[in-house]
């Protein structure tokens, strides 16, 4: 039987989600030839039901082998191995098996509501969670992130750029992201520019590429070549130049705590990396 497969919004990404059934979780277990005689202790609360298909323990120290339904990041798997020293399977491997999408199982009622029970355990980790005006704040923490994480589809509209051979300049794009190591969110403006090549891209592209790429869990340097890339794919024009300035809370909240710091990153393609002239050009638009 397949596995059945839906698109969902999942933490504001356009992500494939799979839905494992009992049946697949047999088939599966039975592709992975588990020996049925050894004593597995399932990890709550995934792994205590396939445990179940073989031959459970209660407690660790008791098993042959320890199971859970998925191995992810490999966090879990780390944490049990290094405490017992005992053999970590996953039913289902992400990392060995190259799985991109969500996996959720039967008894995983709604994703976004075992997220907000996490979040809820994180602010209980460093609060009263049940305060007035936090009861509700795990809810309107993952809205948050799927609106922010989400942003809007849009075609690359392209036009015949009737002889246009000077530059294209765009400043002070405003973005917000939120930074991958401590997702607190860093800010600024964008600058963009590009030489036509034939075709010319509708203005509010410029700005749609920006938020496509900000929006998401990044770092500034990545960023500030994903879009410059995308307009030299879009667009195969003489050059693209794209600089980005930003401040980050990561750096001003904790850390260093330094604030009204500015971090400038850059990426040149073509003409703008090439000709200096060019380059300098660029540069100059943006301080006026």
């Amino acid at each position: 039987m397949e596995i059945i497969a839906t698109i969902t919004q999942s933490m504001g990404n356009i992500m494939k989600q799979r839905h494992i059934t009992w049946l697949n979780i047999k088939d599966k277990i039975k592709s992975l030839n588990l020996d049925s005689k050894l004593k597995y202790y399932g990890v709550p609360r995934g792994g205590q039901a396939i445990a179940s298909y073989l031959n459970p323990v209660d407690s660790p120290e008791e098993a042959d082998i320890i199971i859970d339904d998925l191995i992810d990041s490999g966090a879990t798997k780390d944490a049990y191995t290094g405490k017992y020293n005992i053999p970590f399977i996953g039913l289902y491997d992400k990392q060995k098996e190259g799985i991109t999408e969500w996996l959720k199982f039967p008894w995983e009622e709604d994703g976004d509501r075992d997220i907000e029970e996490h979040m809820a355990r994180v602010i209980q980790y460093f609060d009263n969670g049940n305060r007035e005006g936090l009861q509700d704040t795990p809810k309107r923490y993952i809205k948050f992130l799927t609106q922010f994480l989400t942003p809007d589809e849009f075609n690359f509209t392209t036009f015949d750029g009737e002889g246009t051979d000077e530059m294209i300049v765009q400043t002070n794009i405003p973005f917000y992201s939120l930074c991958e190591h401590h997702l607190a969110p860093f800010f600024g403006v964008a600058h963009i520019a590009y030489i036509p090549n034939g075709r010319i891209v509708g203005l509010s592209k410029l700005a749609r590429t920006v938020e496509l790429y900000t929006r998401r869990f990044q770092n500034q340097e990545r960023i500030t070549t994903q879009i410059a890339e995308r307009l030299n794919e879009e667009l195969n024009p003489l050059g693209v130049g794209v600089i980005l300035k930003a401040q980050h809370l990561c750096m001003a909240m904790r850390g260093v705590k330094k604030h009204d710091v500015h971090t400038t990153t850059s990426k040149m393609i073509g003409a703008f990396k090439e000709d200096m002239n060019t380059r300098h050009e660029f540069l100059n638009l943006i301080k006026t």
